[in-house]
Formats: structure tokens, C-alpha cells, sequence
């Protein structure tokens, strides 16, 4: 697939697929990362007097109550304040009325739809990859861009299925992540530092078994280092734990001994209070929330003799005040650090934006899995020819 701004894309109907899957509350735009990662692309097309017709999804569509608490409606009155052109509201994902909404849109002027997955909520047409529905997007352009990073691992009607019918391209959004992510697996200036965290380790066992041997360390923490510490023989009480995998995570711990760093020390959640624990004291009803200093210690040591560091999911409870001490003070430390800090989608970017560090680090992907599926497999399925 080519980079849009190799060709030449002038006076054009074109339909763009972006990520728009921000967090809203209360009607209100808590991050619009996404949203200011998308104008490059836009501004683009419309400075060459192209018409865009803009898809994306937000949330899940499963009820008619998840319809009206998943709108773009918030998204279309801030591209409103951030794009000076006529930009118009499909409420309608299909039909007659999108159709003479489409056709009516006149050059520079941009037409963005309602969520996608609105499409969901009668057989899944969207995320099914319905080949009616992508046919019927299609048929609003004549040129299709896909600009959705986050969404390109996913094989949806909006991203996958349109690419059948129209002359394709990837936008600027995708040809960043691109370039950054390839520096990143291809040359990482060396020591190169893994920091891997999040809740279940079967979702990022592919990841970390793919950066095992090109890293020189891996750094684990959150429900992720639980699964490793069981595999050591340490109690790790009522935390959670993957105990299907413990076998392929003693397999990687014997590899690759030398790399792996595992937490020396938590704070817990036991009956229901906050409490201190060392490696050897982690007691049967304890819950591990949260690494402690001793841990911080050794992983700044660690960071602080590294050059590129990638930081997948979080060390913690990040969400809950209580445990919020082991990710924060871990991101200050990359953050002081002269290493070219990569942070790869998904909770590690909204933990970052949560807790200060938004302009912080070298690159943040916009990513999620899309992320990790582009370390593993190096394509996406929506990117490929």
C-alpha cells in the first residue's frame, strides 16, 4: 500500500478512515491526542482541494443505549474549533441519507459519520468486515485512506473491506507509526530496556517472546510480573495470575535469565488495607497492587544505563490513587533520563497522559494492539496490498 502523499490526490471524493476512538465523559473530550494526530492528513487533502468523507469508530455498539452514549457527536464540534472549513454531521452510518449527505459535499468541505459500529448492533456488519457494507462506503468516494493505526490490525468494513473497491493509500498518522515503530524493532541504539506491564500476560507473551532476543533487558511489573514471580516459586497470594502460561514463562526464564528483572517489593491490598511487602514476606490473601522502592531502585538503575527504552501497559493500579506510586515515579525516572523513550499505546499512553508526562517522551504510538501486532508481525492486516 502507498503513502498518500507519494501520489498525486487532487479534486477527489475521499473517503478517510481515522481513529477517532477518544475518551469522552459527560459529553466532554477528556484526550484529544487522536483527533490533533489526525490533521496533518486532513489538512493535507483539503489544502489540494480534495472532499473528505471522515469514518471511525468509538466504544462498542451492542445496544441502543451504547448508540447514544457512543457518538462522534463531541468529536465533530471539536474538529469544528480545530478546522476552518464547512464540516457537516452524518447522524445516519448507511441508507438514502448518507448517500445525498455524501453526494451534496462540495470541494474542501468535510463530512464526518457517525460512529461506525453503529453498524454493530444488527449482525456485526462492521466489525464482521460485511461485504454489503463496505461496498456501500466504497460507493461515497474515489479514493479510500486509512489513517486508523489503532484500529489497522482489526480486518473491520471501515478499514479492510473498502480497500477491495477504491484506489487505496495510508495517511500521515499510519506513516509515522510506521517509521517510528520500524526504528524502534530495526535499530534501537543500545542498552536497549523493555519495560512490559498491564493485567494478563497471554496478551503481551507474543510481545515479549519477540523482544527478548533484540533487547538487553526486560523490565516486568503489574498483573504481568505476577505470572513470572509464581514461575520463580514466590507466593503471590490472590493476585492475578495466567497459570496456563507458567510453563511457557519458566521456558522464557530460563532462557533468558540474564534479562528478565522482576519486582523485589509491592504494596498490597490485604483485607482491604494498603500494606508493605518484600519479595519472600507475600502472604496468602495479599493482592499486589503496586511495586515498591526497593523495586523503583533497581529499575532506575537499570533505566539509567539504558538508550532506548519501549514501555508497554503499567506497573500498577494506576487508576487508584492508593497505587498510583510505582508508574508515576517510573515514568518521572524515564522522564529524567537521557534514554529515547518510546511508549507503545494503549494504558502506558494514557497513564503518561493521566499523570503529567503528556509531552514527555520521544514518541507515543496511538496504538494499542495494533501496536504490539505491528512488533510481532511487522504489517497489519488492513495495510497489506
Amino acid at each position: 500500500m502507498k503513502y498518500f502523499k507519494d501520489s498525486i490526490i487532487e479534486n477527489k471524493k475521499v473517503i478517510l478512515r481515522c481513529d477517532l476512538n477518544v475518551t469522552i465523559k459527560d459529553n466532554v473530550i477528556l484526550d484529544d491526542t487522536k483527533i490533533i494526530k489526525s490533521l496533518d492528513t486532513i489538512n493535507y487533502l483539503l489544502n489540494n482541494n480534495n472532499s473528505i468523507i471522515i469514518l471511525s469508530h468509538l466504544g462498542k455498539v451492542k445496544t441502543e443505549e451504547d448508540k447514544i452514549k457512543n457518538t462522534l457527536y463531541p468529536v465533530y464540534l471539536k474538529l469544528k474549533e480545530l478546522i476552518n472549513t464547512n464540516i457537516y454531521f452524518s447522524e445516519y452510518t448507511s441508507g438514502e441519507e448518507l448517500k445525498t449527505l455524501s453526494n451534496k459535499l462540495k470541494e474542501k468541505e468535510i463530512l464526518l459519520v457517525e460512529n461506525t459500529r453503529h453498524e454493530d448492533l444488527i449482525d456485526k456488519k462492521e466489525s464482521k468486515c460485511n461485504d454489503e457494507l463496505s461496498k456501500y462506503w466504497a460507493s461515497l468516494g474515489e479514493v479510500f485512506i486509512n489513517d486508523a493505526f489503532g484500529t489497522s490490525h482489526r480486518c473491520h468494513a471501515s478499514n479492510y473491506g473498502i480497500k477491495k473497491y477504491l484506489p487505496t493509500y495510508y495517511g500521515s498518522l499510519i506513516n509515522e507509526e510506521k517509521n517510528k515503530l520500524d526504528e524502534l524493532i530495526n535499530n534501537p541504539e543500545k542498552p536497549f530496556l523493555v519495560v512490559m506491564g498491564g493485567a494478563k500476560v497471554e496478551d503481551k507473551l507474543m510481545l515479549i517472546s519477540e523482544l527478548l532476543p533484540i533487547c538487553d533487558n526486560l523490565i516486568v511489573g503489574g498483573g504481568i510480573a505476577n505470572t513470572f514471580i509464581h514461575a520463580l516459586g514466590y507466593n503471590v497470594g490472590k493476585s492475578l495470575l495466567s497459570l496456563e502460561n507458567v510453563d511457557e514463562i519458566k521456558e522464557l526464564i530460563n532462557k533468558y535469565k540474564e534479562k528478565i528483572i522482576i519486582p523485589i517489593d509491592f504494596y498490597v491490598s490485604y483485607n482491604d488495607s494498603k500494606e508493605y511487602r518484600n519479595l519472600d514476606e507475600l502472604k496468602d490473601e495479599d493482592i499486589i497492587f503496586d511495586i515498591g522502592e526497593k523495586t523503583i531502585e533497581k529499575y532506575s538503575e537499570i533505566i539509567n544505563n539504558s538508550n532506548t527504552v519501549f514501555i508497554n501497559g503499567t506497573v500498577g493500579l494506576y487508576e487508584n490513587k492508593d497505587y498510583e506510586y510505582g508508574t508515576k515515579t517510573l515514568l518521572e525516572k524515564l522522564s529524567n533520563s537521557n534514554a529515547k523513550v518510546f511508549v507503545g499505546g494503549g494504558d502506558a499512553v494514557t497513564a503518561t497522559n493521566k499523570l503529567g508526562f503528556n509531552n514527555t517522551f520521544y514518541y507515543k504510538s496511538t496504538g494499542g494492539g495494533a501496536t504490539l501486532e505491528y512488533i510481532i508481525n511487522k504489517n497489519m492486516s488492513a495495510l497489506e496490498d
